[in-house]
């Protein structure tokens, strides 16, 4: 199911101001070397996330699934003076090629990239997060909302990656489903779901 007219969505990324060229290269070279073009967050996305970042100013970021490293550079070129963010990746190759375009960015040096299970990286972390970005397997959605939420600063936010599953979730149950639903069932929280891409869900602490 197309969520938006597939003429929408190029209109909208037209008129969406387009990669810097570093991000341009690392979409083009993740299509060709690891393939799933369609976990890359995109131009559109990206730029949200960077605006998100940009409007919100926090110091302390946390990804959770950083597959190549698009969302993670454009989060960290909008980041404030002494802004860092903890970026989370599993698999032992994709944060390697993440890690080789974070090295080639002038905002890389603000990205700590940690390798392994994110929730056990989470544990060693210490203090408050001001915003989080959920984008890993939709199965543990649950989990890392359960891991950060009471983490989460005062004014702090939570971006959920995916969470309309290319439209199943009308009338299927894929598994970001039940996400969303235990989302939307906790009065510790106050949400709203976006049609950005494949949707993206804004939490924050009720």
């Amino acid at each position: 199911m197309d969520i938006i007219d597939p003429r929408i969505e190029e209109y909208v990324e037209r008129f969406t101001t387009p990669h810097e060229p570093l991000l341009a290269e690392l979409s083009e070279e993740t299509a060709r070397e690891l393939g799933m073009p369609q976990m890359l967050t995109g131009p559109v996305a990206g730029r949200f996330l960077e605006f998100l970042v940009w409007v919100s100013q926090p110091k302390r970021v946390v990804e959770i699934g950083t597959f190549s490293g698009h969302s993670a550079l454009s989060m960290a070129a909008a980041l404030p003076d002494g802004g860092h963010i903890d970026a989370c990746e599993l698999d032992p190759e994709r944060a390697a090629f993440a890690q080789r375009y974070f090295d080639r960015s002038p905002h890389g040096s603000k990205i700590t990239l940690h390798v392994g299970p994110a929730l056990e990286t989470l544990e060693r972390l210490e203090g408050e997060f001001d915003f989080v970005f959920i984008d890993a397997e939709k199965e543990g959605y649950v989990g890392y909302y359960e891991a950060v939420l009471p983490r989460l600063a005062e004014r702090g936010l939570i971006v959920a990656d995916n969470t309309l599953s290319s439209g199943r979730v009308v009338d299927e149950a894929p598994p970001i489903a039940a996400f969303n639903e235990h989302v939307a069932a906790d009065p510790r929280s106050v949400q709203v779901l976006l049609s950005v891409r494949d949707g993206m869900t804004l939490i924050r602490k009720a």
